[in-house]
């Protein structure tokens, strides 16, 4: 992977992270760092899902692609997000 490869995977992991977080209701305690970390898994995840279906190349934006990594991410925030709140738990 390229030094190009390498930043536009943190941007669009940024960007897709931040979107999926978004669409998660409540707060997230998460960090940013993590928040990217699900965004660039999501977005990796979601084009193979994308690709898988046939949908990954159109004419124009991938909307499809796009909805499966942002709902991919949303889910992974919201994983991330209640296995971190219960290690906080006061017993």
């Amino acid at each position: 992977m390229t030094v190009t490869g390498i930043f536009t995977a943190l941007i669009i992991g940024l960007i897709v992270g931040a979107l999926g977080r978004l669409v998660v209701p409540g707060k997230q305690s998460i960090p940013i760092w993590l928040t990217i970390v699900v965004g660039i898994v999501a977005a990796l995840l979601g084009t193979a899902l994308a690709r898988a279906v046939g949908v990954a190349t159109t004419d124009g934006i991938d909307w499809i692609e796009i909805a499966f990594q942002v709902g991919l991410a949303a889910i992974g925030v919201a994983l991330v997000s209640g296995v971190k709140g219960r290690r906080h738990v006061h017993r």
